[in-house]
């Protein structure tokens, strides 16, 4: 995170995402306060909270892939809720704290692939061992049957051949029989009006329990050389591992530079006015959102989170509900609020051309497979934005989504056909795609039915 300043970090979301770049160097504060916040001494760098983000802006104009790409680019656990998933205390649904729960068990799995890259070649050497054992099995413990050296010799040039043929790749096909450890837990019903979220701990820990008591069962199971090396290789792994330093790292890294992702937002806000009927759970929701986003101890399997330095950023449309409709308290827990613009057609021959991952790049590359070399004219990119941007103003604005849909439509026939064609070279002009388009635009009841 070093290396990160604001300016690297705007552009490199510069290369996925186009336009926002309010959004953009909202986060990228955001993220360098986290970096300058670890440079603190102890006692000031616990009173830094972290100053949460509230975006506003419709579907599809890139408020998720800020944030996800913001964690790709950090290395940090990245997590993505719905607001409208979750319903307060004492109601059927999902508990907000399970919100942390999923964070923590983002960040064991980051951390745990890290650890076992690290003990990776340990661990294969382990397992090359392990698997000489098992294509030789009479050859194991040979230095202790044999005394005489001729023979002690013998066997062990007939291993280092066999290593050998191994390393070469000439055993992959090969059948050996592994044991692999299963865990037979007995069968435990549950009753409770609450769902399996709102018990929490209370089922985790049940689970946690039966790991440590319910014993290993061994079961023996046949597989070619290749996929027994990748059992047997998380298997030498997880002996490397130190669990408790792993966890510790783990749920210190989702404390301090975890972030979650709250979208539609807006979904739990309640109109001035409305004090009735759902609107009484949607505050609840806010409620019980507030003590994690203020910061509070969450207790997972692994150990207790406090929520004090994760990252929280919030998304929504704001169509109907204001963000001045949120309870005071939990606005004062987002201070910094973004508002995110409608796509233009500029923008749209952008988000076509431009980032690494571009619609017409992936067309591209798909029907490149079937031998189908598939170009895009200028023209071509100009009428795409043209008619996504139309439809987005005539019907309900989608965003960068709307693309999807208008490039499925024209290349439907292509993609259909690509396997047959005897031409394997295509140029997609203007004319192509108004012709292909044109009923579609035209008629609003088959645009809103297709689009």
């Amino acid at each position: 995170m070093t290396e990160l300043i604001p300016r690297e970090i705007v552009k490199e979301l510069d290369k996925y995402i186009i336009g926002q770049g309010e959004a953009k160097r909202s986060v990228a504060i955001a993220i360098r306060n986290r970096w300058r916040r670890q440079q603190l001494s102890a006692e000031l760098r616990d009173e830094v909270a972290p100053k949460n983000i509230i975006m506003i802006g419709p579907t599809g104009v890139g408020k998720t892939e800020i944030a996800r790409r913001l964690a790709h680019l950090t290395n940090a656990p990245f997590l993505k809720v719905e607001a409208s998933k979750y319903t307060e205390v004492g109601y059927h649904g999902r508990d907000v704290e399970s919100m942390v729960r999923d964070l923590a068990e983002i960040s064991i799995n980051m951390v745990k692939q890290e650890y076992t890259k690290a003990v990776e070649k340990k661990a294969q050497k382990a397992v090359e061992d392990r698997l000489l054992d098992l294509l030789l099995p009479h050859e194991t413990n040979w230095a202790m049957e044999e005394e005489d050296p001729e023979i002690v010799e013998r066997r062990k040039k007939a291993r280092e051949r066999m290593r050998k043929k191994l390393k070469a790749g000439d055993l992959e096909e090969r059948t050996v029989e592994i044991a692999t450890d299963e865990r037979s837990a007995p069968m435990v019903e549950i009753f409770s009006n609450a769902g399996i979220d709102q018990m929490g701990m209370d089922v985790q820990g049940l689970q946690s329990m039966f790991e440590k008591i319910v014993p290993n069962r061994p079961q023996a199971r046949k597989l070619t050389i290749a996929q027994a090396r990748v059992a047997l290789t998380a298997q030498e792994a997880e002996k490397l591992i130190e669990k408790e330093k792993m966890n510790r790292e783990a749920l210190e890294r989702a404390e301090n530079m975890g972030i979650i992702f709250i979208d539609e937002i807006d979904k739990v806000a309640v109109e001035s006015g409305q004090q009735r009927g759902p609107d009484i759970s949607r505050q609840g929701v806010q409620r019980d959102l507030l003590p994690i986003v203020e910061g509070s101890s969450v207790v997972t399997r692994y150990g207790i989170v406090r929520t004090d330095h994760i990252l929280f950023i919030a998304a929504g449309a704001f169509h109907v509900a204001k963000p001045s409709d949120l309870i005071p308290e939990l606005q004062g827990r987002f201070p910094i609020r973004v508002e995110l613009k409608s796509l233009t057609q500029e923008d749209f021959i952008k988000i076509l051309t431009e980032p690494k991952n571009a619609l017409t790049k992936q067309y591209e590359a798909l029907l490149k497979t079937e031998g189908l070399k598939v170009s895009f004219a200028k023209s071509a990119v100009s009428e795409i934005a043209r008619i996504c941007e139309e439809v987005n103003q005539r019907m309900q604005n989608i965003g960068a989504r709307r693309l999807h849909t208008i490039m499925e439509k024209l290349l439907e026939d292509l993609s259909f056909d690509a396997p047959e064609l005897k031409t394997k070279k295509v140029i997609v002009n203007k004319d192509m795609v108004r012709k292909r388009l044109a009923d579609i635009v035209k008629d609003e009841d088959l645009s809103k039915y297709i689009l």
